[in-house]
């Protein structure tokens, strides 16, 4: 059928050539047609940057005024999540020189280059922090203007002294990636390619800010980390040494998980919240246990789900694929899940 002979298309022809003020022969030659879109498109561009942008732009500004909560136009105590970021990174530098950030990085200037970084980190990390803490006085109450900013160095140099601790128990992790993965080649494969530890060494960062009651960094770090290796790892929960993730794709850690020490979880696994208690107006109450106690030397294997905070695995269990556990489990206990038997039939006359 040719275009004109069709009833939706010629209606649409008629208003294009009313609208356009063209005739039918330039409707259907690419050249006519070409010139009079470029004529039209340059006028409606002109004239909708006159009229409709202004009028855009007052309908947004009443958008604002309704959804207040999704814009912080005042622009005072919040951090910028590019400068937490960037501190981040500079961390991972100073954690694992060599392998992470500036390449540069030698014994010959190692006092050097740690100097600088450890300088930058404390003078950015300690502006975000102060205005984290301002962020959350003024919701409560006004405070004297020096007090954030006191409590922001202490933060801070608190943080940066505990960063041997924090290798220290990288450096276990590490090495139960190493040994938990029979694919793992060296440690240095395990540092530079596996996503558990650039998870795990962001949690391990964001939970000292966390346990120090600093506001939105700590997710922040925690959930940029999540967008890039899909681990969600909650700053709140408490996790021992030799800490393994493998695959980690999935793997959801809540807020008030506690893990022990020498735990392997593979991806998909889920330590998360059975219900959640709610006040009178049926609002979740916050602050309660709500995620499983996990023993040491547990393994929990992929698509498990374990939910709720009276939940505990005791040590030495191993916990198998798919499964559902919302109860507690002593310890040396094996568990898996009944499948039914899978059955192979091949088709007659193949």
């Amino acid at each position: 059928m040719e275009p004109k002979d069709n009833p939706s298309v010629a209606k649409n022809c008629e208003e294009c050539k009313k609208k356009r003020g063209c005739d039918e022969s330039e409707c259907w030659n690419p050249d006519k047609m070409i010139e009079v879109l470029m004529k039209s498109q340059y006028q409606s561009e002109k004239q909708w940057a006159e009229e409709g942008l202004p009028n855009l732009v007052e309908k947004i500004v009443a958008n604002y005024d309704t959804f207040g909560r999704m814009d912080h136009l005042e622009g005072k105590d919040l951090p910028s999540k590019k400068v937490v970021i960037e501190v981040l990174e500079e961390l991972f530098t100073v954690l694992f020189p060599g392998y992470l950030g500036d390449s540069e990085i030698s014994k010959v200037n190692i006092k050097y280059c740690l100097g600088t970084k450890l300088t930058s980190i404390n003078a950015r990390l300690t502006s975000e922090v102060e205005k984290s803490l301002k962020y959350l006085c003024r919701k409560i109450s006004e405070c004297p203007q020096d007090i954030c900013q006191k409590r922001a160095q202490v933060v801070v140099k608190e943080l940066l002294e505990a960063l041997p601790e924090i290798r220290s128990i990288l450096s276990s992790d590490i090495e139960a990636a190493y040994n938990g993965d029979p694919a793992a080649v060296s440690t240095d494969e395990v540092i530079l390619s596996y996503p558990c530890v650039m998870a795990i060494t962001t949690y391990r960062i964001a939970h000292e800010l966390y346990i120090r009651c600093v506001p939105l960094i700590p997710r922040i770090m925690s959930e940029y980390m999540h967008s890039l290796t899909g681990i969600d790892i909650h700053p709140g929960a408490k996790i021992g040494k030799s800490f393994f993730i493998d695959h980690g794709t999935g793997v959801v850690i809540g807020e008030t998980t506690e893990i022990g020490e020498n735990v392997k979880l593979y991806q998909g696994v889920t330590l998360g919240a059975l219900s959640f208690p709610k006040d009178k107006k049926g609002n979740a109450i916050k602050g309660h246990k709500r995620h499983p106690t996990i023993g040491n030397n547990v393994v929990i294997y992929s698509g498990a789900t374990l939910l709720g905070g009276d939940t505990i695995i005791g040590d030495n269990v191993v916990i198998g694929g798919n499964t559902w556990i919302t109860t507690s489990v002593e310890a040396g206990t094996r568990i898996t899940k009944d499948t039914e038997e899978t059955t192979y039939r091949k088709e007659k006359n193949q």
